[in-house]
């Protein structure tokens, strides 16, 4: 079968012939429809120091994906072939003490699909079927293989309890612009969203956020006299991972505000402490997404008529993956989604 491989320890990504994977008996066999690149897969191609560190060669990689059962495990219940499915990228030891408490996305020994073991940009890919996803309502190709990323977006938003409240996220990526649309559905007074990037912010605005602020130009502060906010936001959504942006979080916040934290920061950087002492401010890190909890919200929120479509921004033949990669590198538009049906 073709997949994108980092073949050699070097920048770059080859699309080459490899053996198509085999399962056992409680695994599932699903051929490959869409995928989504992600910032990870952006690492590995560039071969950085996180990449060097994590990824060993040769590796299958990509973990956003969606296809269709095409086999299945003589232990496999309730997957059916010809099943439409996504895949829950993170694979659990499930019996660690978190694991064994229901708290799976806690796992200490946690494998990655596509970093720590073959993943999903292939034709072909395998998966235990206690990571398969099935869509039960009909999901558009597009969105059902950006389920993962969407997955952080929705465990990050909905990490605290946001009807009513005023939102500032920070970061416009794919996953802050979701997170957005996911705050106003599900019901926040104000979402304000804060980047640099001109192209991004007015994706923001076609999601509907209250207010996209170039901070390059405009202060969060004078955003919130915009919006005629009083004592600050009542929950900040990091997802940038730049120390600027958490500072403008804290400074942001009325007493007793909440961040979650989603942006994985490059290097270690430090805040204001006395702040969040005396402000009383509660920091929850987010990593990946509660399962299954947070795969049931996104299908939920789905079928709720939440709309992902504005996020999508680049379609590629799978055999494009270089401008696919230069695309999703460029920081300008939303998510990028390789095509293997072709």
């Amino acid at each position: 079968m073709k997949a994108l491989v980092k073949e050699k320890a070097e920048p770059g990504l080859r699309l080459m012939d490899v053996p198509e994977p085999e399962i056992g008996p409680g695994d599932v066999l699903i051929k490959v429809l869409r995928t989504g690149i992600c910032g990870t897969d952006l690492h590995i191609s560039a071969w950085d120091g996180w990449a060097q560190q994590a990824i060993a060669t040769p590796l299958v990689v990509g973990h956003e994906f969606v296809g269709e059962v095409v086999g299945t495990g003589r232990d496999v219940e309730d997957i059916a072939v010809g099943d439409r499915v996504s895949g829950e990228g993170h694979l659990v030891c499930g019996k660690c003490r978190n694991c064994l408490a229901g708290r799976r996305h806690m796992c200490r020994a946690t494998v990655g699909l596509g970093v720590g073991r073959d993943g999903a940009f292939a034709e072909y890919v395998a998966l235990p079927a206690t990571n398969v996803w099935v869509h039960k309502v009909p999901v558009d190709l597009d969105v059902a293989a950006i389920f993962d990323p969407f997955g952080n977006a929705v465990h990050t938003a909905l990490s605290f309890p946001i009807v009513g409240e005023d939102v500032l996220i920070t970061g416009a990526g794919p996953i802050g612009l979701m997170a957005a649309a996911v705050a106003r559905h599900a019901g926040a007074r104000n979402v304000v969203i804060t980047d640099v990037s001109e192209e991004r912010l007015e994706l923001a605005r076609k999601i509907g956020v209250s207010l996209a602020l170039n901070v390059a130009e405009t202060t969060v502060a004078e955003g919130q006299q915009v919006l005629g906010l009083r004592e600050g936001f009542d929950i900040g959504l990091e997802m940038s991972g730049r120390p600027e942006a958490m500072r403008d979080l804290i400074a942001n916040l009325t007493n007793g505000g909440r961040i979650a934290m989603l942006g994985l920061p490059s290097q270690e950087f430090a805040v204001d402490w006395a702040k969040i002492v005396t402000s009383m401010i509660t920091i929850k890190g987010v990593y990946g997404r509660e399962m299954f909890e947070t795969w049931y919200a996104m299908s939920v929120l789905l079928e709720g008529g939440l709309d992902l479509s504005p996020v999508i921004t680049g379609r590629y033949d799978y055999r494009e993956h270089e401008a696919a990669f230069a695309d999703a590198a460029g920081g300008r538009g939303g998510k990028v989604i390789l095509d293997w049906t072709v």
